[in-house]
């Protein structure tokens, strides 16, 4: 079971995507939020599996809750024991807390802005994904499961704005209102093993370290070792920058 935690300042945004998501068997929304310091304040008593939020909330929005979010340990919905907690819309049922340590959700946006500057943004400071609200139901319930699974999903359209991100960063000049470039390493392409560049094509494809492993027939820690090693060729941070960096030097097409 996935346990999701809502983040919208919009109920009517909040009510459909939870009637929408509890459709799914396998999903379960434990608590709804109208802004970023409800979400850290929830996600810290209830430790959810997934966070679905939106950037533009009040008091703080979503990209400041992400990098917040970011500093804590991923969390592992295996390890973590059977919960009933209740939403916290309801002023008159108080929030069921739940004592571990707190640990960080997987991050998926969900948002209807898709402007170059909240993107980058919002993946620099640590979201696992990026969907936009005018996506399938069955979009949506994919990129779910594989982020949970480690995957990630990157829709063409926010794969090329990534694109236009993967630059040096003198390309930016004395613009200082500008983000920070997405750069690529300094590592050549050769460092790059041929098994590697077999497990970065199922990388782009956005398949979670269990399925590279049943794909190549290699144990999941090997594809966890392999992963987390062209990141640090490519100078990465995350899997969806891992697979931009990629794209950028010529060792992928997406």
């Amino acid at each position: 079971m996935v346990r999701i935690l809502l983040a919208d300042d919009h109920p009517i945004v909040r009510e459909g995507l939870r009637a929408l998501l509890e459709t799914q068997p396998d999903f379960e929304i434990i608590a709804e939020c109208a802004n970023g310091e409800e979400v850290l304040q929830v996600a810290n008593r209830l430790q959810p599996d997934m966070l679905l939020l939106d950037l533009e909330m009040p008091i703080m929005d979503g990209v400041e809750t992400i990098r917040q979010l970011t500093q804590l340990p991923r969390s592992s919905q295996s390890a973590q024991s059977p919960r009933n907690p209740q939403s916290v819309q309801s002023s008159q049922s108080p929030v069921q807390s739940v004592q571990h340590p707190p640990q960080r959700p997987r991050i998926i946006v969900f948002t209807a802005f898709d402007d170059d500057d909240r993107i980058i943004h919002a993946l620099q400071s640590g979201a696992d994904g990026y969907l936009l609200k005018d996506q399938p139901r069955e979009e949506i319930f994919k990129a779910i499961r594989i982020t949970m699974e480690g995957g990630s999903i990157l829709q063409p359209i926010i794969a090329s704005k990534l694109l236009r991100h993967v630059e040096q960063p003198q390309r930016n000049g004395n613009n200082t209102n500008t983000i920070p470039a997405i750069t690529a390493g300094t590592l050549p392409v050769e460092e790059l093993t041929e098994r590697e560049l077999e497990v970065l094509h199922l990388l782009a494809q956005g398949m979670p370290n269990k399925e590279i492993a049943a794909q190549l027939v290699i144990s999941e820690r090997t594809a966890k070792f392999h992963v987390s090693s062209i990141m640090g060729k490519l100078g990465a941070t995350n899997r969806t920058e891992a697979v931009a960096l990629a794209a950028q030097r010529g060792l992928i097409h997406l």
